[in-house]
């Protein structure tokens, strides 16, 4: 049976997110205000069609993609990037050229692994 993602997911616990976001050349407003925001992600799953809105109190970013279809996604830090999203075992993976972003359903929670080289950053949402 495939994961639905949909919903709306409220951030509770997240690891060092400072390293993740230099590696993505956040800006520096950004960086030193993460630990303080949690965001509020609202997910529309249609099949293979998604509409994925991250809301922080500094704005709201919105991604729609297709499973398997090249698209631009707007990152963390506001910048344009191509990626792709696949399914894979249950976890929706987003390759772009600067970053990985892996969402899994953890039990009743969502965990995001994001990377970008070295630099990791785990988030753990409940569903509200």
């Amino acid at each position: 049976m495939a994961v639905d993602f949909s919903g709306q997911w409220e951030m509770f616990e997240q690891s060092d997110p400072e390293e993740f976001l230099r590696a993505v050349s956040a800006p520096d407003m950004v960086v030193k205000m993460i630990r303080e925001v949690k965001p509020m992600t609202t997910i529309t799953q249609s099949g293979e069609d998604f509409v994925v809105a991250v809301k922080t109190p500094l704005r709201t970013n919105t991604n729609s993609f297709t499973i398997g279809k090249e698209t631009d996604f707007c990152a963390m830090n506001g910048t344009k990037c191509k990626g792709t999203a696949q399914l894979v075992d249950g976890k929706l993976i987003i390759e772009t050229e600067r970053f990985t972003h892996v969402r899994e359903m953890h039990g009743e929670h969502m965990v995001e692994t994001l990377k970008a080289g070295s630099a990791v950053l785990v988030r753990r949402s409940k569903k509200v």
